[in-house]
């Protein structure tokens, strides 16, 4: 199981390393066929790096919590239960928020492909703030949580500085990297 664990953190950690940079590539982007090409790379890394890999370590992760630590008693450890509480808010998160963004701004490229040029949707669903945070705060989130795992904190400390560091780092990002690469009307 500790194998099947690693592979899914690896096959998650290249698919949101692919998605950061497919997203960063289509910010560089102003003609429509190029960008299609980004955000349907987006969607490619997602479904075949991310869900699967998220699957696989919520799998074995869950057996070897139940086998070696009895269960909810993972709860008694800082880095455990600051790994699972990570990992939990990073699935909801990333199949709520952050996949649906992308599965819209697909869809919302298919039509302004169709009609020949950048639409006002696509504008204005490329400058939503809320999505981009939620997306730059992933990668930050996994290295959070494979630190956790390498360094088995027996404190808070750790989780809480990391989890700062994060947000902060997200923030960052969501305020300095559209503004670096305009797009749409900003353009």
């Amino acid at each position: 199981m500790k194998f099947f664990h690693l592979v899914g953190a690896i096959l998650m950690g290249g698919g949101l390393i692919g998605v950061w940079m497919s997203d960063l590539r289509s910010r560089q982007l102003y003609e429509l066929k190029p960008f299609s090409e980004a955000v349907r790379n987006i969607a490619v890394f997602y479904d075949g790096l991310v869900v699967p890999g998220a699957l696989l370590l919520l799998g074995s992760g869950t057996w070897m919590i139940v086998t070696f630590y009895g269960g909810w008693n993972f709860l008694h450890l800082p880095w455990l239960a600051g790994m699972v509480g990570l990992f939990a808010f990073e699935f909801i998160e990333g199949n709520t928020v952050t996949r649906l963004y992308f599965m819209r701004l697909r869809r919302l490229t298919r039509s302004a492909l169709n009609a020949g040029e950048v639409t006002p949707e696509l504008q204005k669903a490329r400058a939503e703030r809320v999505p981009t945070f939620t997306h730059f705060l992933d990668l930050p989130m996994l290295f959070l949580i494979v630190a956790l795992g390498a360094i088995q904190p027996t404190t808070w400390s750790l989780f809480i500085a990391g989890l700062v560091a994060a947000v902060a780092l997200a923030t960052i990002l969501t305020l300095v990297i559209p503004r670096l690469y305009p797009w749409g009307s900003e353009a």
